[in-house]
């Protein structure tokens, strides 16, 4: 049985930047802070129905559980992509935690 040749390796250099990506870059604190000051505590339990949104809501709290459920935080970068959507669609700025 012969060998197939291997793939020649990309020559080590940066990474590609992710222009299309407006996640990267972005903490998952920068996403909660700007999705608090959008929506709310409140909006937010009404959007995403955590108990670290709805119960005694702080940043750290949130933190703690987004980073260790990965779902959750799914539903949270999804939240924040819609609301980066919502505000250009209504013709307004970018949140200020996201222009970064």
């Amino acid at each position: 049985m012969q060998k197939l040749p291997s793939p020649p390796s990309a020559a080590p250099g940066p990474a590609p930047t992710q222009v299309r990506n407006p996640l990267h870059g972005l903490t998952l604190e920068t996403i909660v802070t700007a999705l608090v000051a959008h929506y709310g505590w409140p909006g937010l339990a009404e959007r995403i129905p955590l108990r670290c949104f709805a119960s005694d809501p702080s940043i750290a709290s949130s933190l703690k559980f987004l980073r260790k459920t990965p779902w959750a935080r799914d539903k949270v970068e999804g939240l924040y992509l819609f609301m980066l959507r919502e505000t250009r669609r209504s013709g307004g700025a970018r949140p200020p935690a996201a222009s970064l």
